[in-house]
């Protein structure tokens, strides 16, 4: 996308009426995914955990066991035993574990609303687009896992609905296919999240120096979909170009829910909605020299001036002339210059030093 000059215009798509893109406060985005531990009081309990902290969005899932997988136990429907949250599981069991039941998405959605708040969930299959469309979602997200499930996101793309795609995982190549996808369906409101498929990852796999070649490559508005403990990295990414931020949210992490364990806390959700905007307004512009918040402080500059009385035919010394606050004199570096001359007249003390003067 190219401004009149000839460089490169900001992004932005709307979502649900709000403005996302880097001219824009950073949209922050929570996961709940299967933290509600199968309770709908838990779930809604979350949102309203969410909304007091100031998210702009409560997102869902949206699969059941059976849209997911099928019900066997062959060693490739298992995770790997070493995993650090679910080695083991069945990959069936799983999801029949953290799935949010498709009934509960309406009173979530409706009180997400009532608050203020926006909500949708990543649909990952046919069915579940179909499903979220009766709710009148105001966009989708595409999970990692599912960005090489094209049709799907042609699917969600055709509803002309801003789509946000997670890249974890994802090779450049696939990446590409993924958001020409959404644009051969007719859709550009897409939105790019870098990403790090691992639950939880560690800062250093995060790589968030590839969201400005994530911008540069694709021209989409860009984002992080984080699974790192804490804000660190998310509020590093809003200084790199992120204008979306995701991360899962539990009421506890001591709670037990399926992905509590790298999820914020409310507090900490909070203090991310808060730091992220405060981290998206001090990237300011690309420009060296006061501010007019500074013209303040300008006048307190050191310079030259007479710190005691002098009479016309006085020599300039260290004793009657100093460099001190504020501005209006002579530069400090000056001294040297006007050491030894004489003054040409009288001058009080508290008076700035200028070449007139001497």
């Amino acid at each position: 996308m190219q401004s009149s000059d000839g460089a490169r215009a900001h992004r932005s798509v709307r979502i649900g009426g709000i403005a996302v893109g880097a001219d824009h406060p950073p949209f922050v985005i929570a996961e709940m995914s299967g933290n509600h531990n199968g309770e709908l009081d838990t779930a809604l309990a979350i949102v309203r955990a969410a909304a007091e902290a100031g998210a702009h969005a409560i997102k869902l899932q949206t699969y059941t066991a059976d849209t997911m997988t099928i019900d066997a136990d062959a060693p490739a429907f298992r995770i790997s035993s070493g995993h650090e949250l679910w080695g083991g599981d069945r990959l069936y069991d799983l999801y029949e574990r953290a799935h949010t039941p498709w009934d509960w998405h309406k009173p979530i959605f409706e009180l997400a609303r009532e608050l203020g708040m926006l909500a949708f969930s990543s649909p990952f299959d046919a069915t579940a687009v179909t499903f979220l469309e009766d709710l009148d979602v105001p966009c989708y997200k595409i999970a990692s896992s599912e960005i090489v499930d094209l049709p799907l996101i042609r699917l969600a793309a055709a509803t002309g609905k801003p789509v946000i795609i997670s890249t974890g995982m994802a090779s450049v190549g696939e990446i590409d296919a993924a958001v020409a996808a959404a644009r051969g369906a007719g859709n550009d409101q897409i939105v790019v999240l870098s990403c790090t498929a691992d639950y939880p990852a560690e800062p250093e796999d995060s790589n968030l120096r590839g969201i400005p070649v994530l911008a540069d490559t694709f021209d989409t508005v860009v984002g992080l979909s984080d699974h790192t403990m804490g804000i660190g990295a998310a509020i590093a990414a809003v200084a790199l170009g992120a204008s979306v931020i995701e991360k899962h949210l539990t009421l506890a992490r001591d709670d037990g829910g399926v992905d509590s364990a790298f999820s914020l806390d409310p507090a900490e959700l909070a203090t991310l909605v808060r730091e992220s905007e405060v981290a998206w307004r001090a990237l300011g512009s690309p420009r060296i020299g006061a501010t007019e918040s500074e013209t303040e402080g300008l006048r307190f500059r050191r310079s030259l001036f007479v710190v005691e009385d002098v009479r016309a035919g006085d020599v300039v010394t260290a004793t009657n002339v100093r460099a001190i606050r504020p501005a209006g004199g002579l530069s400090p570096d000056a001294f040297d210059l006007v050491a030894g001359r004489v003054f040409r007249r009288d001058a009080g003390r508290g008076t700035p030093l200028t070449w007139d003067l001497i």
